[in-house]
């Protein structure tokens, strides 16, 4: 589930402190731009009602993807919850319930699923598609420390929370899963900020190749699942028809947080 980059020492430092003690109001701004934000991002190309899963971060609950579940809904997708109350990091939701949980959607939908996934579910989400290469259309992790090596990485009282409600280290949580990577047949978007205040942002970053990005955004941890430049990414990326994904264009991005040429950034989006 974790993968390997080049050992660089700034990676297992903790997110800086600025990062940190600005993580809530910023957060807040990022809600309130989302609702200022949100009649641009609902005429944005709508989808193809394809199921799209989405995974709660460390010590959230299905109520954190609430507003963006209802944006997927609006914007022609059917958004799944979890449905396995809150995500305390325990293996056996990984193991057992969430591998249940997906091969019933499977058995349902009878087409591939697409996975969002915020933080720690992010990290499930990658793990689900390695399972599930064939049924999985694509990931998109947002703030997901996949690339975690150190607990060092992590804000330390979040890596102190994350053992006592998951009952191992962030380093046993790693031994014991596979070093696997998602593979070559499955698209990945890791979505990450360099104001990440709760992990280092070198370990959200995928590894680049013909079907795995990553894509900077500004903004902090926590609000990923509120901040207007995520939401526009994913339905970016959702809106790909399967075998044609391609890799994001930013100047997409450029167009969104430019009203004036916001027009543009659509005829692109088209393209």
């Amino acid at each position: 589930m974790y993968e390997e980059f080049e050992d660089d020492v700034r990676s297992f430092r903790p997110p800086s402190l600025f990062n940190t003690v600005t993580e809530l109001p910023r957060t807040l701004m990022e809600m309130g731009s989302l609702l200022a934000t949100m009649p641009l991002l609902s005429i944005l190309p709508k989808g193809d009602q394809h199921p799209v899963l989405l995974l709660p971060a460390f010590m959230a609950s299905d109520d954190s993807t609430t507003v963006i579940r209802r944006y997927l809904l609006r914007m022609g997708y059917e958004p799944l919850p979890w449905q396995l109350g809150r995500n305390t990091g325990r293996m056996y939701l990984l193991e057992e319930k969430l591998v249940d949980r997906f091969e019933q959607l499977r058995r349902t939908y009878q087409c591939k699923i697409s996975i969002i996934g915020q933080s720690l579910g992010g990290v499930y989400a990658r793990e689900i598609a390695r399972r599930f290469p064939n049924d999985v259309r694509q990931v998109i992790t947002l703030g997901s420390p996949f690339s975690t090596r150190k607990a060092s990485s992590t804000n330390l009282l979040v890596a102190k929370l994350f053992h006592q409600q998951s009952g191992m280290t962030i380093e046993e949580m790693r031994d014991r899963l596979p070093d696997a990577k998602i593979g070559s047949t499955v698209p990945s978007t890791a979505i990450f900020s360099r104001g990440d205040g709760i992990v280092n942002w070198r370990v959200c970053q995928e590894v680049d190749g013909p079907m795995a990005e990553s894509v900077e955004v500004i903004g902090s941890h926590c609000g990923m699942g509120f901040n207007p430049l995520v939401y526009f990414i994913v339905a970016d990326r959702l809106s790909l028809p399967i075998g044609k994904w391609r890799k994001f264009d930013y100047r997409k991005l450029q167009g969104f947080t430019n009203p004036c040429s916001f027009g543009r950034g659509l005829r692109g989006f088209a393209k």
